[in-house]
């Protein structure tokens, strides 16, 4: 495992494309949200190939302006989002192991994702929560993998010189635990107030989240080393 800016990148990009395309599939929105998921997507993928994604990279892009350009036809604009972020999975993969993979494309895909369907909620309140609350457990679970992930590597160490990093990410991954847990409370508060706060504590999930993805393969690279 290498970590990079392309792994990161490719991660994060490949988990809010699949994230689009559940929300895609799921019709709970309208062609809108899809236009700003895919416009991200594009984006996160192009910035990916520069960082040396390679042509996967590129391809996931390419793939995430057709799903954008097509948002009117659901099935067509999920299925390309699905297949964008294989794609970008592909990419991350070539500097990480498949299970890195996923969990930190769950983690920073579905609590991204949450994050910005949030605001569609807020426009219009009559809209059902299950959505953002299955995106927030869904990035629980990716939190979960990433804790055993690191557990199962030995790479959690509390004592020398490397034991501030072991507790700084316990810590980091504990308060970002707190965060999610607070999303889905919010969410059951039936006034407007709750999902308004969820998406607030969503955006502070996102930053940890990266915090808690970008620590742990440093663990992991340490330990092998």
């Amino acid at each position: 495992m290498e970590l990079t800016p392309s792994l990161v990148l490719a991660m994060w990009t490949c988990g809010i494309a699949a994230g689009a395309a559940l929300v895609g599939w799921w019709r709970v929105v309208g062609r809108g949200y899809l236009w700003l998921a895919g416009s991200v997507v594009v984006v996160f993928a192009l910035l990916t190939g520069l960082a040396g994604g390679g042509p996967a990279a590129y391809a996931g892009a390419a793939l995430a302006g057709i799903a954008t350009i097509a948002a009117p036809f659901r099935i067509a604009s999920t299925i390309s989002f699905g297949m964008a972020a294989v794609l970008l999975g592909a990419a991350a993969a070539t500097d990480s192991a498949v299970i890195a993979v996923i969990s930190g494309s769950l983690l920073l895909g579905a609590i991204t994702s949450e994050m910005m369907l949030g605001h569609w909620f807020l426009v219009d309140p009559r809209l059902p929560r299950w959505p953002l609350l299955t995106l927030d457990m869904l990035a629980i679970a990716g939190l979960a993998l990433e804790g055993v992930m690191v557990a199962l590597t030995g790479s959690l160490v509390f004592s020398g010189e490397d034991g501030v990093f072991g507790l700084a990410y316990v810590m980091l991954g504990s308060f970002t635990g707190l965060l999610m847990i607070g999303v889905w409370l919010s969410l059951r508060e039936p006034r407007y107030s709750g999902v308004m706060a969820a998406t607030g504590l969503s955006y502070l999930a996102v930053l940890t989240s990266f915090g808690v993805v970008t620590l742990s393969r440093m663990l992991v690279i340490a330990a092998g080393n």
